[in-house]
């Protein structure tokens, strides 16, 4: 399937000659995007306000759904849950380019101050929660719904089909399939054929980041976001009264130096030349009292990688080492990884490709992305298909440095830098369809 797609990159264009969009359609674009921009502000700010956890995105699919409907497009509910899917057939004959936006909010209570902060409640992992879009999901949801706009304003002279994507749960990894796989977000999507009928030939998404200037484009080819292992490691002791250590075996002890043991694995046992790799505790529990030793202590946490194989090697060192640990103290360990996301790779050629697109929306406001540690189910997209990730700055140029990062409880948007998200991905799909 990747290599088929790969020939159809070849054929429709010379990746390195590739001629510039012409300025009337940008011209037509950037248009057509200013007349939409107070509206999909309004759409950002009402999302911002009324976020959601991953599969539970109900109110904000039904805004979707009825935008799209509104458009004319054929509009597909339901998918992998709360999924949204619409086709944009052009008024030509060509190959089908996906657009993706995730629409999912997370378990943070939000501290922004803003007329328009949420104050919604969720229900995470069995516990009521406060819920905000602290990572930028309602921006992408937004854009792409103006993105539609555009694009469905301009389907006579396209040639091909636009998939728009809208996509729940990618910060959610859900419970186990029969088959043992995890099954959320973009995986379940591709499951349920969001690639197919009609069949994707390449797929671009956006992020917004508070790393660069608000309008900024970063992009590179290659491992452009890391993938993600979470695991669990069960130290197992023996059990005693804290006075008399000496008559069991305390999986305390053995848990802190299973801790401090597991970090030489990135420090001192991969070749850090070829890839980085970071592993980071998140959760220890242990015990109930002060005075009682407790039979086993449980820790968590995350590895983040560029490479599988390095991912996959980590893994076996994570047993090993917890295991030869416990064991020098009389105990026992017991090591589960799953799976999250895998490494977010940008198909070489097709970033060759559709890098000028990107240039010319962007002027002179981008530049080489780098490596980001962070993680993205976009990857089992582009595992199937060509794809492109890039990045959106979304931070005004005099708070560079010092805003709130992602994921944070006071994360904010600058809203003038949505418009430039609405240009590169509408952009990406013209110069994408016209395969000159």
């Amino acid at each position: 399937m990747i290599r088929a797609a790969l020939l159809l990159l070849a054929t429709l264009s010379a990746t390195t000659a590739k001629a510039e969009m012409p300025d009337a359609v940008l011209s037509d674009i950037d248009a057509r995007t200013r007349a939409i921009e107070p509206r999909m502000i309004g759409w950002r700010r009402d999302i911002h306000a009324n976020p959601e956890l991953g599969n539970a995105e109900s109110r904000t699919a039904a805004l979707v759904a009825r935008h799209l409907r509104a458009l004319g497009l054929e509009v597909r509910s339901g998918v992998a849950g709360t999924g949204v899917v619409a086709l944009l057939r052009g008024g030509k004959p060509g190959p089908v380019v996906a657009l993706r936006a995730d629409m999912d909010a997370l378990p943070v209570a939000e501290q922004t101050g803003l007329p328009y902060a949420s104050k919604a409640k969720g229900m995470h992992q069995g516990v009521a929660v406060d819920v905000m879009h602290a990572c930028g999901h309602d921006a992408h949801v937004a854009i792409l719904m103006a993105a539609a706009e555009v694009l469905a304003g301009m389907r006579n002279d396209l040639h091909g089909t636009v998939k728009f994507i809208f996509q729940p749960a990618e910060e959610t990894p859900a419970d186990f399939t029969p088959d043992g796989v995890r099954d959320w977000g973009a995986r379940r999507m591709i499951r349920e054929g969001v690639l197919e009928n009609p069949k994707v030939d390449a797929i671009f998404g956006l992020h917004v980041t508070s790393a660069t200037p608000a309008g900024h484009l970063t992009w590179k080819k290659g491992a452009a976001m890391a993938g993600a292992d979470r695991f669990a490691i069960t130290v197992n002791g023996r059990q005693a009264h804290g006075a008399m250590p000496w008559t069991g075996i305390d999986p305390i002890v053995l848990a802190s130096q299973v801790v401090l043991g597991i970090q030489t694995i990135a420090s001192r046992q991969l070749d850090i030349t070829r890839e980085p790799s970071v592993i980071s505790i998140g959760q220890i529990h242990g015990g109930n009292r002060i005075n009682i030793i407790p039979d086993s202590v449980t820790m968590e946490g995350t590895v983040r990688t560029y490479d599988r194989a390095v991912q996959a090697d980590i893994r076996t060192r994570l047993a090993r080492t917890a295991k030869d640990i416990a064991a020098s103290g009389g105990g026992t360990a017991d090591t589960a990884v799953i799976e999250l996301y895998r490494p977010t790779v940008n198909d070489d050629a097709l970033v060759e490709r559709m890098s000028g697109a990107l240039k010319q929306v962007a002027g002179d406001a981008w530049g080489e992305g780098a490596r980001s540690s962070a993680s993205e189910d976009f990857s089992f997209y582009q595992e199937k298909i060509p794809g492109l990730f890039f990045f959106l700055g979304v931070t005004p140029s005099d708070k560079i440095g010092s805003a709130a990062p992602n994921h944070s409880p006071q994360f904010q948007v600058d809203d003038g830098a949505l418009a430039q998200g609405v240009r590169a991905l509408s952009a990406l799909a013209v110069d994408f369809l016209r395969g000159d």
